[in-house]
């Protein structure tokens, strides 16, 4: 059992896990989640690690599908920052106790603040990360924003 999962069950929400078999060459970990889940990449979604305003030791969340590219303007602008940038995989590694390819919202070292992108609530459940690579767990938008105390907003490059 994973912190994310821990997490989930804490909350008594409504989820359920999918494991699949990664393959550690696999260039995008979302991709190949979405491919072995049978799922439109669109629904499953990826955690990335982004700094505020030049500093690795301020980080937030962005959950974006794996269909999409973080808009970085759009993620400062939501989260109220002048700027952000891509926290480097040491430093998401290190926050929140999770491998990169296997970050989950859920049951991080460190509470961060998190966004999701809004096109989670067009969804029924949505896939994320379970907290290890090849597992993934699936809920609805609504309970991952009540456990995280995320904020929902546009974060997808158009």
């Amino acid at each position: 059992m994973t912190p994310a999962i821990s997490a989930a069950k804490k909350a008594r929400v409504v989820f359920s896990v999918h494991e699949y078999s990664h393959d550690p060459g696999t260039p995008s970990y979302g991709e190949e989640a979405a491919r072995a889940l049978g799922q439109d990449a669109a629904r499953v979604f990826k955690t990335l690690l982004v700094e505020v305003n030049g500093d690795n030791r301020k980080l937030a969340v962005a959950v974006v599908p794996v269909s999409g590219q973080l808009d970085l303007k759009a993620m400062a602008i939501a989260i109220k920052a002048k700027k952000v940038a891509m926290a480097s995989p040491e430093d998401a590694e290190r926050a929140t106790g999770y491998v990169v390819g296997g970050i989950s919202p859920l049951g991080q070292k460190k509470r961060l603040p998190v966004v999701v992108d809004n096109s989670a609530a067009g969804f029924d459940s949505i896939y994320i990360s379970a907290g290890k690579r090849g597992l993934e767990i699936e809920l609805s938008a609504n309970d991952l924003c009540r456990i995280t105390g995320a904020i929902q907003a546009s974060l997808v490059r158009l």
